[in-house]
């Protein structure tokens, strides 16, 4: 969906707790740049809302009876949803990030962070930008190193320069639309790339290239 710089970001709540959708959506409406799309605590309806409201971001729980949340994100992607999906729980275990994350999530914020730091959190995911819970990066970067069981270990000196640049706006959590701007390339474009530094750093995803990148020192 295309929007103006100036209009608010849109949010879809999938949550089955109904004063958890009403706190968020207090929330939403002190703000003037995110707003509310709509809200459900049913997963098949939040597919179908997504469907036809097309918003800009949904906040995804991950806990729900049915449906769970990993099942309604891939359930989003198979029917086209392209916005960015952020898984909102209070899970903090390794599994559950990882597998989010590696299902397709933009994000994977804790249910209790400070409601100004959710804010914030949401208006980055909203521009395009990856976000995670500041309390789980350190669980990432250690679910990276135990759950690589290739024995080659990546190598930045087998990426081109392009792809290293790519590589820097992983890191620093940039969407394809968002690096294809930066350096003045197309999407498709640094899609390819982005499957092809993968391949050569023998890594399975852009969350798994971003967590190593980091720890690299490759962003800065």
């Amino acid at each position: 969906m295309t929007r103006n710089a100036h209009d608010p970001a849109t949010l879809l709540i999938i949550d089955d707790h109904p004063l958890l959708r009403r706190g968020v959506t207090q929330l939403l409406e002190l703000e003037d740049d995110l707003s509310l799309a709509g809200e459900t605590g049913e997963p098949e309806e939040g597919v179908r809302l997504a469907g036809e409201l097309d918003p800009d971001l949904v906040l995804l729980d991950l806990n729900m009876p049915g449906m769970d949340g990993i099942e309604t994100l891939k359930r989003l992607r198979q029917e086209g949803f392209a916005g960015r999906i952020v898984m909102f729980t209070v899970s903090d275990h390794e599994e559950d990030v990882v597998a989010a994350l590696r299902a397709g999530a933009d994000g994977y914020l804790l249910k209790d962070m400070d409601p100004d730091d959710m804010i914030r959190q949401l208006r980055q995911a909203a521009l395009g930008r990856m976000v995670i819970s500041e309390s789980l990066t350190a669980l990432l970067a250690e679910a990276l190193r135990s759950q690589r069981s290739q024995p080659a270990t990546p190598d930045i000196h087998s990426l081109t320069q392009r792809e290293r640049e790519i590589l820097r706006e992983l890191a620093a959590g940039l969407s394809n639309k968002l690096i294809a701007r930066q350096l003045d390339i197309t999407e498709g474009t640094v899609k390819v790339h982005v499957k092809h530094l993968l391949k050569k750093l023998n890594l399975r995803s852009r969350v798994e290239a971003a967590v190593w990148a980091v720890q690299e020192g490759v962003d800065k």
